[in-house]
């Protein structure tokens, strides 16, 4: 052996400069963490002396420095020509007899008594370095088998490291192409063309919040994901509650996987990849089951432990053994280089007519010309500036996204190509928009928007918006008084997060049961009640795959709930249950069937009045239902309950006896704490006797106010005289806060008023409130008011 070929196992992290970071990376893997029991699949790697063997042996040096003299790099309009003579060079080239010796005799090694196909990929010397990313710049080789094959796929191999798109990347962040080596990888195949196979990130891809690690998965050869053919499966799982071998998935999300890719024969006998229809039932089912998903999240929590930050994972699942393999893990290099501490906000402040929508990358946004665009080589239209809009992207579009305002695919999800590209180049993108190409006009004015949560939406025209940048880490937070948040959007929580906060005060649970449920709880309790066939099918179609309906519901809100949870854990989130009026709940899928009709829903069937009530009963067990897998599965003590709208101390009782026999009992766990909700005059007037039910009170000025003034403050005529500054309305919250202070309970306040006024916030400080809760778009306002508050009564 003369050192052109190295066992993984003889490889260690530090080898990148010899077989490149993904070969090092593997190498490190099988030394480091194979005794945990994390799979990965065996090789041996060409090393850069290799490489630079073969450019010596065939005189390649000159020639190609000579090529890469002639490129034009202004506006590269020749590197395609440039690109695919030094490939030919290498192609044309002969492998040195003893270099390809030692690779076909690494090879018989290998692949003693095993099958003999194997995986040949590229891996650069300086590539997945914390500081650059060669993802996708050189190429890969599946399915290889017999000595001269593999040795004509190293060959391949060494060439792509002239790939148009690779000469491109080393010029953009100046590494000298002379001195960067190729290092192929030769690696037992796994058959994930049988199984499945995808990526994991040990962050949350979109915001950065670290204590995620999102997993998304297709069947067949992971290249789907990559492309954005397809929208993947996406599993998210929580960390903290990972480590404690409690239930860590927060989220679940099945995605349509409708093309697998797949090996097979043509009619030469010559094995190749092609693209065929998912079948039926594969396509609603999820590619890993709950036990391998949690199995390759604490494989994932290794290797990032192993590396010591946040990491990109490819992984596979072996359709013949059944085994989940770790393909390679590289160093994530977008958002784990972000400054978490510096933020900017962005605000559209019009709308118009919305075009499409799909899911968003990123949380800016972006105006300008569609620019419709079937392949890269039509690069010559995009002008800078403008919007790329195509059916997806692949490695071979880099050069051309770096002058796009935005991207906007059909396909793809979080973890397409596209959604990656976006994030490397800090730009918009909208991703897995259906048929947007067939909606958009080529050249079409429009206004890309990832601003609004996790879908994305593309309006008509060129809108303004605002942008507002903070220095999170320069904001004081009061002494004396919490500050906390009010949310109902899961898809904002991980970005929330960041927020200088103390947890959320107030979360609105009817947000998750109307975007995210969508169906009325009690038609999924007595399903023969619904009437009509179109609803039931509606039903039967959003249940899809549960045995039991009322299962749905719970796992729907559980995950919602369960989101915003883990986003603020170990901050307390105070979920409010839900307070729907009776014309709301009718909205919903089936609701009609079983709710009344109502003149004034405002002060009707609502609040703590529906939980003991036979109309509803069985619905609010679900609700408790989810908050026991939130809370007693899945581990986020974090939730504290609060009761809205309960008229009258026995009212309470009751709530609490049915939410004890719904399996919500503070007798059996103590830690459970459940609020109430302080809106009606009668709560003000018996807040010493609710103080001996409820562990602490939360003021809905909203509702304290109109009832304490007789005024319907959605009344147009009257809403004028709807004011939380008038001297009765502020007399009942001081009287809440006063008597909850003197019960020893806390005392909280929802409402825009405090960081509307700091007239009113310095009341509700001198008072002594416990915590005021803001909408995000309030937040930082209301801390000024309250520091500035905290400073006159002191």
């Amino acid at each position: 052996m003369k050192g052109f070929t190295i066992p993984f196992k003889d490889i260690k992290a530090t080898d990148v400069a010899l077989v490149g970071g993904k070969n090092a990376s593997l190498g490190e893997m099988i030394r480091s963490l194979s005794s945990t029991g994390i799979m990965v699949p065996d090789g041996f790697a060409t090393t850069a002396m290799a490489f630079r063997y073969f450019l010596s042996y065939n005189a390649l040096e000159k020639p190609v420095a000579n090529a890469l003299a002639r490129l034009d790099r202004t506006d590269y309009h020749n590197l395609g020509e440039t690109g695919a003579a030094i490939r030919s060079l290498f192609l044309s080239a002969q492998m040195p007899p003893d270099l390809s010796g030692e690779i076909a005799q690494s090879y018989r090694e290998l692949i003693s008594g095993t099958r003999k196909e194997v995986a040949v990929r590229s891996s650069a010397t300086a590539e997945d370095l914390p500081d650059a990313s060669f993802a996708g710049q050189h190429e890969s080789y599946l399915h290889i088998s017999g000595e001269q094959e593999v040795v004509e796929a190293v060959q391949r191999c060494y060439a792509s490291l002239y790939t148009d798109r690779a000469i491109k990347y080393r010029e953009h962040h100046h590494y000298a192409h002379s001195q960067v080596a190729l290092s192929a990888g030769i690696q037992k195949m796994v058959r994930s063309d049988l199984s499945a196979s995808g990526i994991a990130f040990t962050l949350e891809p979109e915001s950065g919040f670290r204590d995620i690690i999102h997993i998304s998965g297709v069947w067949g050869l992971g290249e789907t994901i990559v492309q954005g053919t397809v929208t993947p499966d996406e599993f998210l799982l929580f960390k903290p509650t990972l480590k404690k071998n409690l239930d860590p998935i927060l989220e679940k999300k099945k995605g349509d996987k409708g093309i697998m890719l797949v090996y097979e024969k043509d009619e030469n006998g010559v094995t190749g990849t092609v693209s065929k229809i998912t079948p039926a039932e594969k396509q609603q089912q999820f590619v890993l089951t709950e036990s391998e998903i949690i199995t390759l999240g604490k494989w994932c929590l290794d290797i990032e432990s192993l590396y010591n930050r946040p990491m990109d994972i490819e992984w596979a699942k072996d359709g013949e053994d059944n085994r989940i393999y770790i393909l390679q893990a590289r160093p994530e290099t977008v958002q784990s280089k972000q400054n978490i501490a510096h933020m900017t906000q962005y605000k559209l402040v019009e709308h118009s007519e919305v075009l499409a929508s799909g899911q968003a990358v990123g949380s800016s946004i972006a105006k300008g010309r569609a620019r419709l665009l079937s392949d890269p080589s039509q690069a010559f239209k995009l002008q800078e500036g403008e919007i790329v809009v195509t059916d997806n992207t692949s490695p071979d579009w880099d050069p051309i996204l770096k002058k796009s305002a935005a991207i906007i695919t059909n396909k793809g999800g979080r973890t397409s190509h596209a959604a990656i590209v976006a994030r490397e180049l800090g730009v918009p993108a909208i991703v897995g928009c259906n048929d947007i190409t067939s909606k958009l006009q080529d050249g079409q004015e429009i206004t890309v928007s990832c601003c609004e949560g996790k879908t994305g939406f593309i309006y008509e025209g060129l809108l303004n918006w605002e942008e507002t940048t903070i220095d999170l880490s320069a904001i004081d937070m009061p002494l004396h008084t919490k500050v906390m948040m009010i949310l109902g959007d899961p898809e904002k929580a991980f970005q929330l997060s960041f927020y200088p906060n103390n947890g959320v005060g107030l979360m609105r649970m009817e947000f998750i049961i109307t975007h995210s449920v969508k169906i009325h709880p009690m038609a999924l309790v007595n399903p023969e009640k619904v009437m009509d066939e179109q609803t039931r099918k509606e039903i039967s179609r959003l249940t899809m795959g549960y045995e039991n309906p009322r299962d749905y519901f719970i796992d729907k809100l559980a995950e919602g709930i369960a989101l915003i949870a883990a986003a603020f854990f170990p901050r307390p989130l105070i979920l409010r249950m839900s307070d729907f009026k009776t014309n709301e709940y009718a909205g919903l899928i089936g609701g009609k069937y079983f709710e009344p009709h109502e003149e004034n829903p405002m002060l009707g069937f609502r609040g703590a009045s529906r939980y003991y009530n036979d109309l509803y009963r069985e619905g609010f067990r679900l609700e408790c239902e989810a908050v026991k897998k939130v809370r007693n599965k899945m581990g986020l003590s974090n939730l504290k309950l609060m009761i809205p709208f309960c008229r009258t101390v026995q009212e309470g009782e009751k709530v609490l006896e049915v939410m004890a026999a719904f399996g919500l009992d503070r007798k059996k766990d103590p830690a459970l704490e459940i609020y109430m909700m302080a809106e009606i005059p009668s709560n003000v007037l018996q807040a010493a006797t609710f103080a001996k039910l409820f562990d602490g009170f939360s003021i809905g000025s909203n509702d304290l106010t109109q009832l304490t003034l007789g005024i319907d403050r959605d009344s147009s005529i009257i809403s004028g005289l709807f004011n939380e500054q008038d001297p009765a309305a502020k007399e009942m919250i001081a009287q809440v806060i006063r008597r909850g202070r003197a019960a020893g309970i806390p005392v909280g306040l929802c409402g825009q008023a405090p960081s509307d006024d700091p007239a009113f916030a310095r009341f509700l400080v001198e008072e002594g409130i416990s915590s005021i809760s803001f909408t995000p778009d309030a937040l930082l306002v209301g801390i000024e008011n309250i520091l500035a508050a905290e400073q006159e009564t002191t």
